[in-house]
């Protein structure tokens, strides 16, 4: 059964249109703020912070007018990553956790993921029963005028969420001598981020960090890594690192401007933490993780499994199993030992940590070789294009093609109208023409 609202990363979409304009997002609080009511705690809080599009300042209050008007008490951070959120509400003990954010997505689009008071992301069951309550008559969620609740404004949100990421790793660890070129998408890591690795003693070349609205992932951030590639080579940095709109996501380059995708990040860390013992159960990736990553975990007798996209997905397995790494290609990677979601700034310095004794990150992320992979996104009117008989036959038949020489994988979009093709295969001709056979079939 799918989700009526939610996708595969919260809900999502084009600003005043749909789903994200002021009346909806009210309807969002109320019935965010009933369900939780519901669950009878003694304080009725919510927490909220956002990416740094202009639409923030017109979809926040919206919310916080819906949890309100149900009841419930709001703090709110302003910009901070989405991780620093999920952390906050654990800390704060929190019913909930709200980041208004559309990810790596442009300016004009935006959206909201909700975190439990466990920080973790809701599941599709609790999903659905808060999608019935915004289709509800609103007269009967609204509170009693003396039940009204309050909002605060916090200003320390950034600097409580880096004295929880220093926490967790030895006073003694220092960047002193360390060149990092940092990316973060004048999105929403670009307070935290500068200023704790400047705090840990690196020397830091910023780009990204000054956010006007409308320039959130605009050429810059973890989907255009070119940025990093081309600063770490003018300055002659260690390393570069590169975060998305909301700084779930890392990608990363190495000392020859290499770039470092989530799958080499994950086959590193799953090595280091089987050596230092840390390691549970093994490592959680995707139906999108490089065939040479499962080869690689393999040979290195870690245990490897597939979950479907998203990141909240592969948290739901790992969880499940008590597995304690994984993540995707993209860079969402869940540390499970300090997080409970992607968070870009935790896996940068976990991987800073690694490189502190004078490794070259080129020697220390180019871990295995990959097999070629080619993803392309095609745009449609109608995702269940998919589903129709001259899409099938047409995937038959990629399928067949491709049989015992790589494997395609064709899924809808959970945020956004297309369908994505991924081919993958040692023979780059035979992705090409498998991936167009099934897009023909698509536009048609």
């Amino acid at each position: 059964m799918s989700n009526k609202y939610f996708g595969t990363d919260g809900i999502r979409g084009t600003v005043n249109q749909g789903n994200i304009t002021g009346e909806k997002f009210f309807k969002f609080g109320l019935a965010v703020g009933t369900y939780f009511k519901s669950q009878k705690k003694a304080k009725q809080i919510a927490i909220i912070a956002k990416d740094t599009r202009l639409s923030g300042y017109t979809l926040e209050p919206a919310l916080v007018s819906g949890l309100v008007s149900g009841g419930m008490h709001i703090f709110t951070l302003g910009p901070l990553p989405t991780n620093g959120l999920a952390m906050l509400t654990r800390s704060m003990k929190a019913n909930m956790g709200i980041m208004i954010t559309a990810s790596h997505n442009p300016y004009y689009d935006n959206g909201l993921k909700l975190f439990g008071p466990d920080g973790m992301k809701l599941s599709d069951r609790i999903e659905r029963k808060i999608e019935r309550l915004i289709d509800a008559k609103n007269t009967k969620q609204l509170t009693n005028p003396k039940m009204l609740g309050r909002v605060k404004r916090l200003e320390d949100g950034n600097d409580k969420y880096i004295e929880i990421l220093k926490k967790n790793f030895p006073q003694n660890f220092k960047l002193k001598g360390t060149k990092i070129v940092l990316d973060c998408a004048n999105g929403a890591g670009y307070i935290a981020a500068p200023k704790l690795l400047k705090n840990l003693g690196a020397k830091v070349m910023s780009i990204g960090v000054e956010p006007n609205g409308f320039n959130i992932n605009d050429k810059c951030g973890s989907t255009y890594p070119s940025k990093i590639q081309i600063a770490v080579k003018k300055y002659k940095a260690h390393v570069g690192i590169s975060f998305d709109g909301d700084a779930d996501r890392i990608i990363m380059c190495d000392e020859n401007s290499k770039v470092i995708d989530g799958d080499q990040i994950i086959a590193m860390l799953a090595r280091r933490w089987k050596l230092k013992k840390i390691l549970k159960g093994g490592v959680i990736g995707t139906l999108m993780s490089n065939y040479g990553l499962g080869n690689f975990l393999r040979k290195e007798k870690i245990r490897f499994l597939r979950s479907k996209v998203g990141d909240r997905y592969v948290k739901e397995k790992m969880k499940k199993l008590n597995f304690n790494l994984g993540g995707e290609q993209s860079g969402h990677i869940i540390l499970g030992k300090f997080a409970t979601t992607g968070d870009g700034l935790m896996v940068a310095l976990e991987v800073l940590f690694s490189l502190r004794k004078g490794k070259k990150a080129s020697q220390l992320l180019n871990v295995f070789r990959p097999l070629p992979q080619i993803l392309e996104n095609v745009a449609v009117k109608d995702n269940n294009v998919i589903t129709k008989t001259k899409c099938k036959n047409a995937i038959k038949k990629a399928n067949k093609l491709m049989n015992g020489y790589g494997r395609l994988l064709i899924r809808k979009s959970g945020t956004e109208p297309k369908i994505r093709i991924m081919g993958e295969s040692y023979d780059k001709n035979l992705i090409l023409k498998c991936i167009n056979i099934i897009k023909r079939s698509v536009k048609r």
